[in-house]
């Protein structure tokens, strides 16, 4: 009796195991699957960072499961400086809101206001600290990557 009972634990133990194991190999796959779309769409997303801006060596990523998530980045633009920034989601242009709040959350762009234009060139008078915040838009109705690039001119 005593051996059957071991038994009995041993399979419920492995097929605890097994799922776990199962669980994993799901998540991993799909953790590649989201990294490999947010290189794709970085991609992309460069072909807007025009010849005449240097990137700052950053590519900002958010993987955003539905429509009301929003990503949120920080970064300094240094007064005297043109910028651009470009955000995308998706193939295409139009697919992420994005707006730009200096650290008061006071706005200073919205690309919503353009038709979701996917980049705005702007220069700073002087040294501010920015939050950017970006959200699935236009046509994306389900999750994707949001990629936002910053560039300044050389």
């Amino acid at each position: 009796m005593k051996n059957r009972m071991n038994s009995t634990k041993y399979k419920i133990a492995m097929r605890r195991l097994s799922k776990c194991l199962f669980l994993f190999i799901v998540i991993a796959l799909s953790s590649g699957y989201a990294l490999a779309q947010c290189d794709t769409i970085a991609n992309i997303c460069a072909k807007n960072m025009a010849r005449q801006f240097l990137s700052d060596g950053q590519e900002y990523r958010a993987l955003l499961l539905n429509s009301d998530e929003t990503a949120e980045f920080h970064s300094t633009f240094y007064g005297g400086t043109t910028y651009r920034v470009v955000a995308c989601s998706g193939m295409g242009d139009g697919n992420l809101v994005f707006s730009v709040f200096d650290s008061d959350r006071n706005l200073l762009f919205t690309n919503s206001d353009y038709k979701n234009a996917p980049y705005w060139d702007f220069k700073v008078n002087s040294t501010l600290d920015c939050i950017i915040e970006a959200r699935l838009g236009g046509e994306n109705q389900g999750s994707g990557c949001a990629v936002v690039l910053i560039g300044f001119k050389q």
